[in-house]
């Protein structure tokens, strides 16, 4: 690995540079400003950083992974895509459903590696979960609650929270999108998602012009009902899953890096790993790429997924109740 560049210049752009020159110690990583503005100070991991996308391509780089605010994914992928660039990008793949198709209609055209950054799917745990619901321990699934919360100032604190991408709609702001991660993994562990019925909110505390809590009832196609909320406003995080058959639940807890299992025979914890380096399912999802990269392999599939996941966003926004001030 010779040339690695990284689009953007915030924390999970950071995340990645880190990573990169983890992997590959020797490779020249570049850094590109998403907004086309100069920084003071250089960053120390990387050789330099370029202001718009014009410079990446006579790098002839191995890999760039897309860390720009989700409204920009598209463009910079399809470029990138068209040049024989592979590319990982950070979730989710676009901020709207055309975005998404045209993204993903080019990436059926060519052959070039393409990834999405959905990181979950590579903890043990959500892969111990996985191995329960296809192994039937639990039984046909009835039911799924997910709970998923933090408070928005708390992630970035060095920042004001009402500048940052997460509340601005114009940037792919709201939970839908930054919290896509749980709408990827229900389908990655249930199969295709339907609408049923959402209620999204504004609150009086943070005041924000994009939805900051949402209330979502989701059905697949074998009558498994899921109930998902999601908000900008828990104080202390949250990020729960559980999982109801006619043969017990499972209940995943991401927060405490949990799989417990309650049935007839009582209450197993399955997997338990509360110190685990969250930073390793970003390593093994890079990791994942590599392969992907080496064997010249694009998963269409994965790209199909999350472009349905923002097919679906969109549709609970269309069809959405409004409460408060979005």
């Amino acid at each position: 690995m010779k040339t690695v560049v990284v689009i953007g210049l915030g924390a999970i752009a950071a995340r990645h540079r880190k990573n990169v020159k983890q992997l590959f110690p020797e490779a020249k990583i570049f850094a590109v400003s998403a907004s086309g503005r100069a920084l003071a100070q250089p960053i120390d991991d990387a050789e330099a950083i370029l202001l718009n996308l014009d410079e990446i391509i006579p790098l002839l780089p191995d890999f760039v992974i897309i860390a720009s605010p989700s409204s920009l994914h598209a463009k910079h992928a399809i470029t990138l895509i068209n040049a024989n660039i592979p590319v990982l990008v950070e979730k989710p793949i676009a901020a709207t459903t055309d975005q998404a198709d045209v993204l993903l209609a080019v990436s059926m055209q060519n052959h070039t590696p393409v990834a999405i950054g959905y990181c979950l799917r590579f903890m043990p745990a959500a892969l111990t979960l996985k191995r329960i619901v296809e192994s039937n321990l639990i039984g046909d699934i009835y039911h799924c609650t997910c709970n998923v919360g933090q408070y928005l100032p708390d992630w970035r604190p060095n920042k004001d929270y009402q500048t940052t991408v997460s509340a601005n709609a114009e940037l792919g702001g709201g939970v839908l999108l930054e919290l896509s991660h749980e709408l990827d993994y229900l389908q990655w562990l249930l199969g295709d998602l339907q609408f049923e019925h959402a209620i999204l909110r504004g609150s009086k505390d943070l005041n924000l012009d994009v939805e900051e809590i949402a209330d979502i009832t989701l059905s697949t196609v074998s009558g498994t009902i899921c109930q998902l909320h999601m908000d900008f406003l828990q104080h202390v995080p949250q990020r729960k899953c559980q999982l109801i058959g006619h043969n017990g639940r499972v209940e995943w807890d991401l927060v405490q890096n949990t799989v417990t299992v309650f049935n007839h025979c009582g209450i197993e914890v399955i997997y338990s790993e509360p110190t685990w380096d969250r930073n390793l399912m970003y390593v093994d999802m890079l990791k994942s790429f590599m392969t992907q990269i080496n064997n010249q392999s694009h998963d269409n599939h994965t790209v199909l997924q999350a472009a349905k996941t923002i097919a679906l966003i969109d549709t609970v926004k269309d069809r959405a109740c409004y409460r408060g001030r979005i």
